[in-house]
């Protein structure tokens, strides 16, 4: 499959970015990955992936991927890397806002009034002001032709997260504010002829996740000794190719405005993960993990 999309995945370095631009590329499309950890430099996660190494597995997967070192809060980069798109492609049918970056500044066992103001209002300017500045200057090249794609990566679909405390205050508001950003730019897209979404992955087999559990994703099956529900992970190409999924149905639209999980579409879809499956998390996180049952994900995947 050759759809020859423009694309351009923001927070490309790893997980679910970096899962989603290697799907892109399997269907043959050009993308552009971006992120803070490339050129030499690392980002304030100190981990060793970079956008150049995102880059070349799109290429390998069948695409032609391109690496941009920016940083989405800066205004002036972002706009650099779109007027870049333009110059280079002349449109972009595909953004992906996936920059996050606030796991290590995130304090799970702090209220509000013990965590670092710091650090959390750091975690919502990762999460929220990136987003935006990114589809401020990348919507007007989007629109410019009828069909765009926008997908807001987040954590937890909009059902799922309007009942369910996210632990830490600012994770939580982060992550329900990103459902919100799809949604608010579906409505603004819909007389562009463009469809927004917000998509979440399950729990997701990330290279932050695998290092957590001291596993690898050949051997992350070790990990259910330690956290049994681990067993409904999913790797972050499934979450990609939920995307890839979007990108290439000429009927997206009929999801504008609509939050999403990977495990949702997969059934609509029929893509499935690395080793054949159809991991459905969020439905078994609601009817096994929270209900508190013995981990099973027997008609989950």
């Amino acid at each position: 499959m050759n759809e020859n999309k423009i694309a351009l995945v923001a927070g490309a370095t790893r997980g679910a970015g970096r899962g989603v631009a290697v799907a892109l590329g399997e269907i043959g499309a050009t993308v552009y990955v971006t992120g803070r950890s490339g050129g030499g430099k690392r980002s304030e996660m100190g981990r060793p992936e970079t956008i150049e190494e995102t880059a070349e597995l799109v290429t390998a997967a069948g695409g032609h991927g391109i690496p941009v070192v920016v940083d989405h809060l800066e205004r002036e980069q972002v706009r650099a890397l779109v007027e870049r798109i333009d110059a280079e492609q002349g449109r972009l049918d595909v953004l992906v806002n996936d920059i996050w970056g606030g796991e290590l500044l995130t304090d799970w066992e702090a209220k509000v009034w013990e965590h670092s103001l710091d650090d959390g209002m750091r975690i919502l300017r990762l999460a929220v002001d990136t987003h935006i500045i990114t589809s401020h200057y990348a919507l007007p090249l989007l629109v410019r032709n009828p069909g765009g794609l926008v997908v807001e990566m987040t954590d937890g679909t909009a059902e799922y997260n309007a009942d369910h405390y996210r632990i830490s205050l600012f994770y939580d508001l982060a992550k329900v504010s990103v459902n919100r950003l799809g949604f608010a730019q579906a409505k603004e897209l819909a007389s562009f002829g463009g469809t927004a979404v917000s998509l979440t992955p399950g729990w997701l087999r990330s290279e932050l996740m695998l290092d957590h559990f001291d596993v690898t994703e050949e051997n992350w099956k070790d990990a259910l000794e330690k956290e049994p529900h681990f067993a409904i992970s999913e790797s972050p190409l499934f979450v990609g190719r939920a995307v890839a999924a979007l990108a290439t149905d000429p009927e997206r639209s009929r999801w504008n405005g609509e939050s999403l999980s990977s495990g949702q579409l997969a059934q609509v879809y029929g893509f499935t993960d690395v080793d054949g499956s159809r991991p459905d998390a969020w439905r078994y996180i609601v009817e096994v993990q929270d209900a508190g049952k013995p981990a099973d994900v027997t008609g989950y995947r």
